[in-house]
């Protein structure tokens, strides 16, 4: 058992995505492929200890995708850390495709045999009899939504799903979701610089729904555009990149930030975010746009 005090992550707080106790600082497994998201990771042996240095930091959270690679960072997953350990929450998504490593390319497929087709794969690659989180990555405009979400329920009744998520939605999305299938979790682009999504956080602290901001640190550009937040960074003897984190974690109570990488360093940084105390003044500084 590693001690406390070796696993920062605890010191995020927890959240329960439905009956799934989690700490509320992830891991984001997009990163831990090949450039563009395309393909296996330039460095194979790197990848794997990632995973699972941050099982050792205290994530017990994973979030990762079909689409990733594509199929690449399930696969990794499983390479690194089967059998998982006791209280490991995965969860992946399904809706976005891959036709090529541009990587602005990424297709929205709703159709329900696709989802259910997906759904069935990574299951077995992860090698899990129940994915704990199911997200739809986007909401296919060319097929009702409806349909959509009641495959999610389909999968949910048959055991192949435990809980289900939504990803770049609006509030009245997430209502028309919920009268077919019950939602857990919401995942959208949020972040010191780029906070349009801010209602929709403010209805998912009101439902009790988790709130996963992808692109938590705005894909690393923060630190290099902001003098305000290198500033404070030196005044909590952080980085950066830490009290941006930091912030989202102070934000709302179902704030669960997914920060992603292919280096243990970078990871370990990114943990040691959990420790940081932001004084209110600090903390309101960010709200006004001290970035």
């Amino acid at each position: 058992m590693t001690p406390d005090s070796e696993q920062p992550v605890r010191s995020s707080g927890t959240f329960t995505l439905g009956d799934l106790p989690v700490h509320r600082l992830a891991f984001g497994a997009m990163r831990i492929t090949g450039p563009g998201i395309w393909g296996p990771p330039e460095d194979h042996d790197e990848a794997i200890r990632v995973l699972r240095r941050a099982v050792e930091l205290g994530v017990d959270f994973i979030d990762t995708a079909n689409s990733y690679g594509p199929y690449v960072s399930e696969e990794l997953i499983r390479e690194a850390l089967y059998p998982y350990p006791e209280g490991l929450v995965i969860g992946t998504k399904a809706g976005l495709t891959r036709i090529g490593p541009d990587p602005e390319e990424w297709p929205p497929v709703g159709r329900p045999e696709y989802l259910r087709q997906e759904c069935l794969m990574s299951l077995r690659r992860l090698g899990l009899e129940c994915i704990d989180l199911f997200q739809l990555h986007r909401i296919d405009e060319k097929v009702p939504a409806e349909e959509q979400f009641g495959v999610l329920q389909e999968l949910r009744d048959e055991g192949k799903v435990r809980h289900v998520g939504l990803s770049e939605v609006t509030v009245a999305e997430i209502e028309a979701a919920r009268h077919v299938v019950p939602i857990v979790s919401v995942q959208n682009l949020y972040n010191l610089a780029d906070r349009r999504s801010e209602s929709v956080l403010d209805f998912c602290e009101a439902e009790g729904i988790g709130f996963i901001p992808w692109s938590p640190i705005a894909e690393g550009t923060l630190p290099k555009t902001s003098a305000g937040l290198a500033r404070l960074a030196e005044a909590v003897g952080g980085t950066p990149v830490q009290v941006a984190l930091a912030w989202l974690l102070r934000r709302s109570p179902v704030m669960l930030p997914i920060p992603g990488t292919s280096k243990v360093s970078h990871l370990e940084e990114n943990c040691a975010a959990s420790t940081i105390v932001l004084s209110d003044e600090q903390f309101d500084e960010l709200n006004r746009g001290g970035t």
